[in-house]
């Protein structure tokens, strides 16, 4: 198909109790942790000594070249089982600044699909940020905003504590505030240095959409302690996605990410509320088809012989009704061909990550849903 026309591209589908099949537009909405994508420059402000020509990883030019490859290999193909183009929004995670998008998005064969960037650089303590790749002839953006995690451990109870009693007195500054509903987790000390939040607003072939992606905190210190910490990130998400939904009920919003939670974690089921079935999406609410996804064993990374699915795509109840006389979601991937898999070991059938001197892909396979109209 003529490039120029695979924005335009058109499916068919057979649509229960209609014989006749008819014509939808479709645009692949996905997300990718790219595992530690890194330049070779040293940046003082930004843990990047481990992936520089003379560190652990031995990060040289050759190896940096070698990933952004690798890597807009994957990004060239994610969906196009069922549309030619390439993702027309992708978020990203684990990239050191905006400078690396830059050149991914340079590659031979990313270069002609037009990919914008928006990126904030986040004070996660690794010095590794989410930011958002958008193809500019299909989507505009409005508005995009970062929103800091914040979250203490034992240093920052007594923080906290103090906020509730400045508030409680009428006392209450702005850094108080910057403490309210933060779940604490008494473990080390100080605040907890994370990724941001990144919400995009903006126009998908003239409807507007809203993304925000997310890296949210790790399992370190086992499941059980870091728990809270996931927890707090989907309070924020919820609170992000609820004021989108007070400004307008009909408001269509995807949250992706690396959760580092499963679809059946307390974060994703309990916080965010989602749910695993359409039907029992409320207005108001959410909708995760990852989860029946992962009760079927699907994965995108796997640790100890056991996979789990991490990174998922969360949607409100507009892109899951019926009519689709604007975009609505049609189904769910991962994206996790052979070429991007360990073919032999004892890690065989894995995500084929870079270690031991030799340069992957990522140690996450990218999800991916498809949004489409009909015309």
């Amino acid at each position: 198909m003529n490039k120029t026309l695979s924005m335009l591209f058109l499916i068919l589908l057979s649509v229960a109790g209609n014989a006749q099949d008819k014509k939808f537009k479709v645009h692949t909405i996905a997300f990718y942790n790219v595992e530690n994508l890194y330049d070779t420059i040293n940046d003082p402000k930004v843990n990047d000594e481990e992936y520089l020509p003379d560190g652990k990883q031995h990060w040289t030019s050759a190896k940096y070249k070698k990933k952004l490859a690798n890597l807009s290999r994957v990004i060239a193909e994610i969906g196009t089982t069922n549309n030619p183009n390439s993702p027309t929004i992708l978020g990203v995670a684990e990239i050191e600044n905006r400078g690396v998008l830059e050149d991914l998005i340079k590659q031979p064969l990313l270069a002609d699909k037009g990919y914008g960037i928006v990126h904030f650089d986040s004070p996660d303590k690794r010095g590794v940020d989410v930011g958002l790749l958008y193809q500019k002839k299909s989507f505009k953006p409005t508005s995009y905003k970062a929103f800091p995690l914040i979250i203490y451990d034992e240093a920052g109870l007594k923080a906290k504590k103090k906020a509730e009693a400045d508030k409680v007195a009428g006392k209450e500054t702005e850094e108080d505030k910057e403490t309210e509903g933060v779940i604490i987790n008494i473990d080390n000390s100080g605040r907890r240095y994370t990724r941001d939040q990144l919400l995009v607003t903006g126009m998908l072939d003239g409807e507007e959409v809203s993304f925000i992606v997310n890296h949210w905190p790790s399992r370190a210190g086992g499941e059980k302690v870091s728990s809270p910490f996931r927890e707090a990130a989907a309070a924020l998400n919820k609170k992000i996605i609820d004021s989108l939904y007070g400004v307008n009920p009909k408001a269509k919003v995807i949250t992706m990410g690396d959760l580092n939670d499963g679809p059946y974690n307390n974060s994703i089921k309990v916080v965010l509320g989602a749910k695993a079935l359409k039907e029992d999406v409320k207005p108001g609410g959410l909708y995760n088809p990852m989860e029946e996804m992962s009760k079927k064993g699907i994965g995108t990374l796997a640790y100890r012989d056991a996979w789990d699915l991490f990174d998922q795509m969360i949607m409100t109840e507009p892109l899951v009704e019926k009519d689709y006389s604007s975009y609505r979601f049609w189904k769910a991937g991962v994206y996790n061909k052979t070429f991007m898999t360990e073919v032999s070991g004892a890690y065989k059938g894995y995500p084929l990550r870079s270690g031991n001197g030799k340069v992957g892909f990522s140690d996450h396979f990218p999800v991916y849903v498809y949004l489409i109209k009909q015309i």
